[in-house]
């Protein structure tokens, strides 16, 4: 039995075209040109909590209480989150840090799927499984019909206009 054959190895090919540095390979792309994301992301971030912040001050949940405020807020969101993509992929070209700021940002700040889950954990320790239960498939159910929601009925709207 013969020993397999083992290819030569090639050099990689790098690109034709391109920015390149001064000795001629591909630039790098700058770690720099992150932070006007990053700084969107968390100015809208802030902007997105102090708002829910705000909504849970306005409307607070009674301990022991189903978490009302946290399945709307969370309902809520989604629906302007649908909103939001379609006008941004269908209708409007959005400058660059817009969805990073709203949609990343606000909406990500607003929505709080990480007080939902410690709602479930709060519900299933004073023994009530069932509402436990009932609030994860209600918020889920509830969350993705809201992006559907949003986003069909504005998909239809942009069409209407078109014509």
């Amino acid at each position: 039995m013969e020993p397999p054959q083992v290819e030569a190895l090639q050099e990689p090919v790098e690109p034709e075209s391109g920015p390149r540095d001064h000795s001629g390979r591909p630039r790098r792309p700058s770690r720099t040109g992150q932070w006007p994301v990053v700084g969107a992301v968390c100015v809208g971030g802030a902007l997105g909590a102090a708002a829910r912040y705000g909504a849970s001050l306005t409307w607070p949940t009674v301990p022991g209480a189903f978490p009302w405020t946290t399945l709307v807020i969370n309902v809520l969101g989604c629906a302007v989150i649908g909103v939001f993509m379609v006008v941004i992929t269908d209708l409007w070209t959005a400058p660059r840090l817009v969805r990073p700021f709203f949609g990343t940002g606000v909406l990500g700040g607003f929505t709080t799927f990480s007080t939902y889950v410690v709602d479930i954990r709060v519900l299933v320790g004073q023994h009530r499984a069932g509402a436990a239960l009932a609030y994860l498939a209600l918020t889920a159910l509830s969350a993705l019909a809201a992006v559907w929601l949003g986003a069909a009925p504005t998909r239809r709207m942009i069409k209407r206009r078109r014509r």
